[in-house]
Parts: structure tokens; sequence; C-alpha cells
């Protein structure tokens, strides 16, 4: 979708940002913990793709999709801060936990950092939500049993750190019988954002990064 604010011009790719509420889980752990339906919102770069609808697929049946398509949000005139406020209040404020799907690039976009920022925004119509990351496969350092913050999205990596942080990083398996861990995990993330506060300082991208992915970033 395209959104023009004066002379700027944003490409909005709301297509890859999708709103899903977990119905029931099986295994006992996860049946205990969802008996509240949990919603999640799960960010990722395009690019991805295949993962994400891999992650809808293994919740095959426990999940409703709602995802944000191309052409929801349309203003001609819609300024920046708006398309961040209707982000979070029309598509992210039902949700209790905001997953971010991370592969070697996902740092250097910006539309997966506003959408952290949005969920970590308590508005007046929403409370903010739970957040965790899920390495992906091809990220550089999956392997690793400790993640490189400088390879995570800025905002996620300030959410990371200290004995209790407000957010985790995990490894996908894309195991079917990583739906119980998945579910967990959504579960933990509830409960950190109940009992802490995140971090949300940093300023917000104004355009993707450059550079090579493998390198990360640097302030």
């Amino acid at each position: 979708m395209l959104l023009q604010h004066g002379s700027a011009r944003f490409v909005l790719c709301l297509a890859s940002r999708h709103l899903l509420r977990f119905l029931d889980c099986h295994g006992d752990h996860a049946m205990r913990s969802l008996t509240n339906r949990r919603k999640v919102f799960i960010s990722f770069h395009r690019s991805d793709m295949a993962y994400k609808d891999r992650f809808v697929s293994m919740l095959q049946g426990h999940v409703v999709d709602g995802s944000v398509d191309t052409g929801d949000i349309v203003d001609s005139n819609l300024p920046l801060d708006e398309v961040r406020r209707r982000i979070r209040d029309d598509y992210i404020a039902d949700a209790n936990v905001t997953v971010v799907l991370i592969g070697p690039c996902t740092w250097q976009r910006k539309h997966v950092d506003w959408e952290i920022s949005s969920s970590l925004r308590h508005t007046r119509t929403s409370s903010r939500c739970g957040l965790l990351g899920i390495r992906l496969p091809h990220h550089t350092d999956f392997r690793n049993e400790n993640h490189d913050p400088h390879l995570l999205p800025p905002r996620l990596a300030d959410n990371c750190g200290g004995p209790d942080p407000y957010a985790q990083i995990h490894r996908w398996s894309g195991s079917s019988n990583q739906i119980n861990s998945l579910c967990r995990w959504i579960d933990q993330a509830l409960e950190r954002s109940r009992r802490g506060n995140p971090v949300n300082n940093r300023r917000q991208f104004g355009e993707n990064r450059r550079g090579d992915c493998r390198s990360g970033w640097r302030d």
C-alpha cells in the first residue's frame, strides 16, 4: 500500500502483518496455560513468508488468521504517526503477545521496528503486548546458544537484557512437536508483560537500514 505525506512516500507492505488468535493448543501445559485465549501478532520480513506460513500450518486449527491486507489503510494525506497509531489501535489492539520471526535481515526493516514499538505502547484503547523473538534456521547465529543482540531488531534487543528481561529469544525447530513450546513461550511472554516494563525509548526507524545483514546494526 502506498501512503503519501508531503513529498515523502511510504510503502507499507502490511500484507505481511498477521494477527493470530490462539484457540486451543494440544498438550497438558498448553491446555492449562491457554485456558484464556491468546491473540498473537506476528512481525516478520516478507522474505521469510514461508516461515510465517509454516508457523500457521503448525498451529492449523488452533489459530484464526486476521491478516492486515494491502489496501486496508489508504489515505494520501495520512501522517506517518497516524499510520503507526492505526497499526497499534486497529490491528495490534487485541493482541496479547507479539512474536517476531527473525531472519538474517529482519533487523533492517522499518516496519518490523514500527510494529515492535507499537506493540510495546500502552494506549487508551489497548494494553501493551508481551514480546518474544524466534530465530529462524537461516539466521546468522542460529546454531549459537547465545544470540548476538546486533543481529536482532534493535528494539527487540533492547528488551532482552538483564536478569529479568521483558522479551526472550528462542530458536525455531519447525517440528510439529514445537507446538507445545510455542504455546509455553507465548504464555511466558504474557506473564512477563504483566510484571515488567518494556524499553521503548529508541528513535523509530525512518527508513529501512542498509548494509550487510550478517554484520548487524551499530548505533
